[in-house]
């Protein structure tokens, strides 16, 4: 791979990182905002509560009224999406890029092995 090319693939990278850790911002702002209103927790409880779903491990905290529980498995749904499809966003260019850079190396050796089997 060029320097040319490297520079580009980290630069969209970079660039991909950056609107996916927004976007997952902007889900936790939302959902923390969302519990302060619904389940009226603390600002702190509503971080907390809110980080805790996004990141897979589960409500920590039990929640009493049903208009929460139903805010919280939307939020639940909503910030895992966010944070998954903000991996595969930001990471997936590179790893394609990798990927690539295996096989095309793979193929090359293959031909020279090839090239060194018919000689003999």
């Amino acid at each position: 791979m060029t320097a040319v090319k490297r520079d580009r693939l980290t630069r969209s990278a970079v660039r991909r990182l950056a609107y996916g850790l927004l976007g997952i911002g902007a889900v936790l702002v939302i959902g923390a905002f969302g519990f302060h209103l619904v389940a009226g927790l603390s600002a702190v409880d509503s971080i907390y509560f809110e980080s805790m779903l996004a990141t897979g491990q589960g409500p920590p905290l039990t929640l009493t009224s049903d208009t929460a529980k139903l805010f919280a498995s939307l939020m639940a749904f909503i910030s895992v999406g966010s944070v998954v499809s903000t991996l595969l966003f930001a990471v997936g260019p590179v790893v394609r890029q990798i990927w690539h850079d295996s096989l095309v190396y793979v193929e090359q050796e293959a031909r020279v092995l090839e090239h060194e089997l018919e000689r003999r």
